[in-house]
């Protein structure tokens, strides 16, 4: 009988030792598929290097940016600006996980309080299953809370009171991390929280400009269908940001629930990162069609901006048009030269070129509420309806002031690719 046992227990092992190679390194076995999709609505930029910095005169004698060869891993980027309708998906998303929260206190159906194995969650879980009923009475009591007082209602309709969308989330100081004096800091330490109102300053088409009748676009441009496919303006760059954040955790929830590898995460484009994009691949052009002529051969203009002496209207838009109205550059990107201006990640530098990387370069610094206007400065590219042919070079550098919002700068997002390149011309998995 023990002779027996043994045989049994040695083939056991035996057939341990066979699936991880036999007794050799093989790493670790069975891990998830490697392959990766394209994103819905981006396009893939490939790695490569390229000349960054002005592509002609510095006009405007900035003095802001020196030619430079610089090197580029690949990225995906949105196709298009961020239309009104996709950051209402964000928006719409604040406001119902507020109201589930509300909810919970009187069904907590509304919450997950507990996990696939029957640990308590702390903080719970919201339950996007469940149904948020706004016309019960009880429900309505206790969803007043997100509603317009009654005292400050128009026409007395029941409306939300976008003050109180409020997005909480956290980052990382991994920059900060990596310094050899943080060696030892507590992980909590690194960690920052940040609260941030979802909302457009849908007034920002009024008080941008002063004496002009911009009341109907405060009104309707970011609710009325219309406008859906118009890119969102009035956001500032922490709401950019916190737009790329809720995106990622949006996606990685998706990809969770079904067991899969989390997705690289979202972000705003670093200057270098929209820079290589805009080109297209053409070196040394001024515009992303290529240059140097604003207008096709047929005289028609290639972009969305100010012509001429104030003609607004003679490139087919008066203030911002839908998206992808006006051809793409090589790469497949709509609207990288006018409609509207849009936010990088990076802080703005006059110097970042000179000590700037060659390498990927990236420049960020998290301004503080009480910090200089000078520190909470962020470069945005492109140019914007209201602009002269001048910022829709790829080259030209501006800022705009984090916590500013404009009724000219929209922004798109960027995704790292994980690996080296890709060869075969399209993602080989379902990820998504």
């Amino acid at each position: 009988m023990k002779k027996l046992i043994f045989i049994a227990v040695a083939a056991i092992l035996f057939a341990s030792c066979d699936r991880s190679g036999r007794g050799h390194l093989t790493g670790v076995l069975d891990r998830p598929d490697a392959f990766y999709a394209d994103p819905p609505g981006m396009v893939f930029i490939p790695m490569g290097s390229f000349i960054m910095g002005p592509s002609d005169e510095d006009i405007a004698y900035a003095h802001n940016a020196i030619s430079k060869t610089i090197s580029m891993p690949a990225f995906y980027m949105d196709e298009t600006e961020i239309t009104n309708n996709q950051y209402r998906q964000f928006v719409f998303w604040v406001r119902d996980s507020l109201a589930h929260s509300l909810l919970a206190t009187i069904d907590e159906n509304h919450l997950i309080e507990e996990d696939q194995y029957g640990n308590l969650l702390d903080p719970p879980l919201i339950n996007w299953r469940a149904r948020i009923r706004w016309d019960g009475e009880e429900e309505r009591d206790v969803l007043s809370e997100l509603y317009l007082p009654e005292h400050e209602r128009f026409f007395n309709r029941r409306e939300i009171d976008s003050r109180k969308l409020i997005y909480r989330y956290y980052t990382i100081d991994l920059t900060r991390a990596a310094r050899r004096s943080e060696r030892n800091t507590p992980r909590s330490e690194l960690v920052y929280e940040y609260q941030t109102p979802v909302y457009p300053d849908t007034l920002a088409w009024i008080h941008d400009f002063t004496y002009s009748y911009n009341e109907p676009m405060t009104q309707k441009y970011f609710w009325h269908p219309t406008y859906d496919h118009y890119p969102v303006v009035g956001v500032n760059w922490l709401q950019a940001r916190a737009f790329t954040i809720w995106r990622t955790q949006f996606l990685n929830s998706y990809l969770a629930s079904r067991e899969r590898p989390f997705a690289m995460d979202f972000s705003l484009p670093s200057e270098a990162q929209w820079e290589y994009a805009a080109r297209g691949g053409l070196d040394l052009n001024p515009y992303p069609w290529g240059g140097p002529y604003i207008r096709n051969q047929d005289g028609c203009f290639l972009a969305n901006f100010k012509p001429l002496r104030g003609n607004y209207i003679d490139d087919g838009g008066y203030q911002t048009v839908i998206v992808g109205h006006y051809p793409p550059n090589d790469y497949g990107l709509y609207d990288m030269a006018g409609n509207v201006a849009e936010w990088t990640r990076n802080a703005y530098d006059e110097s970042f070129y000179v000590f700037g990387h060659d390498m990927n370069p990236d420049y960020q610094y998290e301004a503080r509420p009480d910090d200089p206007e000078t520190l909470k400065r962020k470069v945005i590219r492109g140019g914007s309806w209201k602009d002269v042919g001048f910022f829709l070079q790829v080259s030209t550098r501006a800022y705009e002031f984090q916590d500013t919002a404009k009724s000219y700068i929209g922004f798109r997002c960027i995704q790292t690719y994980p690996g080296r390149d890709r060869n075969d011309g399209r993602g080989a998995s379902n990820v998504y």
